[in-house]
């Protein structure tokens, strides 16, 4: 065990983590050279084709130390760095006893940087302070460096230059991993126990559920009896071993280990994140687990064909085993059929999902507009948590509503303030406080409603101060919220997949945007159609789409006029009819144009 580190790398997203595993495989020759390539951990396509990384990922490597010439088990957790992906790294960090915190020499201390330095530093972790990116011309060494030993309080000679391009200085990177981060503790009271962490898991449709732990005490053996602590279900371990970044099998996984155990289970709802795995029978104590990831983002999902409704419940049941951010419940819509509610983390981790169902799934899905929770008491004094804009009560009926805020740091050179300024007013957001770092750039604490947050704000803030802004937050209390129901009205019939929740501030510049996008994409019909947006009991915006025309005198040679005119008055007759009875069918391609 003393030979063991087990620890993760940290930063701000696009700050050089898998680079830098990359070079640290390299070094370790983990990986053939000829196996070699760029983002090794990455695993997944889209990871790939977006250049960031989505899920943690194990992986062990031997390193003989140049100094004892003693060879080190090391336990690397690659994690995420976007925003939506922060419960990712909170269950690497509770698996690991250090971590690395890289940033990036060209771009400094970020606001994701921070967030998961006060994570690491909540769980107690030995932290290395690493600078990224030293080759780059555009490197600030001596300015970042400063940033660092501000926010850690460290000395400049405990801050190590790297390059993950290069490799230069990644030797020295891993001496200090030996030097600083201790060897796992052993927690077991005894020798006959075993307590495994639960940190991750995925599905295979041979081997069942292969969950992801990290050895807190004792030893686990393959073909063992075992049993999840939470729902005391029995297993066996079919397989244990480690990653390398593939599953390599080995006959027992001894405390201060990371690896994995197949289990064989295939039923869904057994295995979960933070549960504890001891011998079955055993009185050990569960290990303390995670919290419960809180969806921040609403919406419904709907398959194109209701054929493929089961399919797509089976295609969720999956995601989840690999995703258990991911929450989602059946829901049922008068036009779109049924459907699914599903809770994410924010909208990047939403749009990783959808293109996963699309991709891995092959589904076609209709998505409705990205929602928060809402509180609402109404006259009658009783309070609901309100998901679904649809189910949101008609404004008479309201006493009160309150809605998530959240604290939200935001780090930029000073020359983009005045604009960030005006966009945090046009999404009421408060600023607490600001300070100014050294290279002159100002971190700015703001308070702000979760729901201007989604209405596009992370993009508009890149946009406005090109690209430099960074961004993260975290949700606190609910706060009353001056909030609207906005209803589409479709041939005088609601469509419950166009309702919102949006500002009274904003309600018409909303409806007649909703009005105008409905209007240019809803092919037209045999009659008169009106859609009308409706808030607060009134009509905000309304436009008629004309009905389809026909010359039903077009086949008449000759004779009276009279014939003409008969034609025409049964036409009107029809439509007049159709006004009063005929329903807007709409075509699943105009709901896809309007929830882009």
């Amino acid at each position: 065990m003393k030979n063991i580190r087990n620890f993760s790398i940290i930063a701000h997203i696009d700050h050089g983590k898998s680079t830098l595993a990359d070079r640290m495989l390299e070094i370790t020759n983990t990986i053939e050279k000829r196996k070699m390539k760029e983002q090794v951990l990455d695993r997944m396509e889209l990871e790939r084709e977006k250049g960031i990384t989505i899920k943690m990922q194990p992986v062990r490597m031997l390193y003989k130390s140049g100094k004892d010439n003693i060879e080190y088990i090391f336990n690397l957790i690659d994690t995420p760095g976007h925003i939506d992906f922060s419960y990712e790294v909170s269950r690497a960090l509770k698996a690991v006893d250090g971590t690395i915190l890289l940033v990036d020499s060209t771009q400094g201390v970020q606001a994701q940087t921070l967030t998961t330095l006060r994570m690491a530093q909540a769980q107690g972790l030995e932290i290395i302070p690493v600078l990224s990116k030293i080759d780059s011309p555009y490197a600030r060494i001596d300015d970042v460096k400063s940033e660092i030993m501000e926010t850690l309080f460290c000395k400049e000679e405990d801050i190590l230059e790297v390059s993950g391009k290069t490799g230069e200085g990644v030797k020295e990177l891993l001496e200090m991993i030996i030097k600083k981060i201790p060897s796992p503790k052993d927690y077991s009271s005894s020798k006959n126990d075993a307590q495994a962490l639960v940190f991750d898991f995925q599905y295979s449709n041979h081997r069942g559920v292969i969950v992801f732990v990290r050895i807190f005490g004792g030893e686990i053996k393959k073909n063992k009896v075992m049993s999840f602590k939470a729902v005391n279900k029995k297993f066996n371990s079919l397989e244990v071993g480690f990653f390398s970044p593939d599953m390599k099998e080995k006959e027992s996984l001894a405390s201060g280990e990371i690896g994995y155990i197949v289990t064989g289970i295939k039923e869904p709802g057994v295995a979960s994140v933070g549960d504890t795995i001891v011998f079955h029978g055993s009185s050990t104590p569960a290990l303390k687990g995670y919290q419960t990831p809180n969806p921040v983002v609403w919406a419904s999902i709907f398959p194109e064909s209701q054929n493929d409704f089961i399919i797509l419940r089976q295609a969720l049941n999956l995601l989840y085993l690999s995703d258990s951010s991911l929450s989602f419940s059946e829901e049922s819509s008068g036009i779109l059929g049924r459907g699914f509610r599903c809770g994410f983390l924010g909208m990047l981790h939403m749009e990783i999902i959808m293109e996963r169902l699309k991709r891995e799934f092959n589904q076609k899905l209709i998505i409705t507009s990205p929602s928060i929770t809402y509180e609402v008491e109404n006259k009658k004094k009783e309070k609901k948590i309100i998901y679904s804009p649809s189910l949101f009560p008609e404004h008479g009926d309201i006493l009160s509503v309150s809605e998530p805020w959240i604290d939200v740091d935001i780090i930029t050179p000073s020359e983009y303030l005045s604009l960030i300024l005006q966009l945090l007013h046009e999404h009421e957001g408060k600023i607490t406080s600001t300070e100014t770092f050294k290279d002159g750039r100002t971190i700015m604490k703001i308070d702000m409603p979760l729901r201007e947050l989604m209405r596009n704000f992370f993009d508009e803030l890149k946009r406005v101060s090109s690209g430099y802004a960074s961004l993260s937050y975290n949700i606190k209390e609910m706060k009353d919220a001056d909030v609207v129901k906005l209803d589409v009205l479709v041939a005088e019939e609601i469509v419950p997949a166009f309702s919102k929740v949006v500002s009274k501030r904003r309600v018409e510049e909303e409806a007649k945007e909703m009005v105008d996008k409905i209007y240019e994409h809803l092919p037209r019909q045999l009659f008169k159609t009106k859609i009308q947006a409706v808030a607060m009991g009134r009509i905000i915006s309304s436009r008629t789409l004309s009905a389809m025309k026909k010359d039903v005198t077009g086949y008449l040679y000759g004779g009276d006029i009279t014939r003409k005119m008969k034609l025409r008055e049964k036409q009107k007759r029809g439509k007049k009819k159709l006004l009063e009875r005929g329903k807007v069918n709409i075509p699943t391609k105009v709901f896809f144009e309007i929830m882009k």
